[in-house]
């Protein structure tokens, strides 16, 4: 065999090996609520996830592709781009909180976040769906039919459900940004609490998603 030839096997078997070993990656797909709206990047939950996940086995890398304003119409077209590029062995889909703001059909936000499991499934990502809740100034009528849409999702796609992402801390108006809708820098680690709850479990389970 020539020099040539075992230079680019050597290439070739370091390619392979790299893949082999690759850290499964966590894909973080929401709005300003997981965008760090208004703080320090490196203080929002999805950065103090990454940092918690660094002491772990395997040690997973988490791309944030979260965007404030999102809605799930505009995610739903925005991530096959998203899981094609990183190949997620895990997705937390935490979208819909301004479909609520919006007063958009509880109807059509089910549709799409069911549409958005089915695209990350068929590539082979597990899912974590993460539920919101509304203001009650929104009405009651309305603002239950929202947060039932997410225990209804998860329920017909059997994805494993973060019951409310801001739970413990909705009505602690100190925790709050002066808009009264993001949460400050200090209360992003008991909203890290809340999807950890549900995410650790399926961190075992994760295998990286082979292309």
């Amino acid at each position: 065999m020539s020099m040539r030839m075992k230079f680019f096997g050597l290439l070739l078997f370091i390619g392979l090996a790299g893949a082999a070993h690759a850290a499964p990656t966590i894909l973080v797909f929401g709005d300003s609520l997981s965008a760090a709206y208004g703080i320090p990047r490196e203080s929002g939950w999805v950065a103090l996830l990454t940092q918690r996940l660094q002491t772990g086995k395997p040690a997973y890398q988490v791309v944030n592709a979260s965007v404030s304003g999102e809605t799930t119409a505009g995610g739903l077209t925005r991530l096959p781009a998203l899981l094609a590029a990183h190949r997620p062995a895990l997705t937390i889909l935490a979208l819909g909180a301004n479909d609520g703001l919006r007063g958009l059909p509880p109807t059509l936000t089910a549709h799409n976040l069911e549409a958005m499991i089915s695209l990350a499934e068929k590539q082979g990502s597990k899912v974590l769906l993460v539920g919101m809740q509304l203001p009650p100034n929104y009405g009651t009528a309305y603002a239950s039919k929202f947060q039932a849409l997410f225990a209804n999702v998860a329920r017909k796609k059997k994805v494993r459900l973060v019951p409310f992402l801001l739970s413990g801390i909705g009505t602690q108006l100190e925790r709050f940004q002066a808009d009264g809708l993001h949460p400050t820098a200090q209360a992003q680690p008991a909203v890290l609490d809340n999807v950890w709850r549900e995410l650790e479990p399926m961190l075992k389970r994760a295998k990286p998603s082979s292309g």
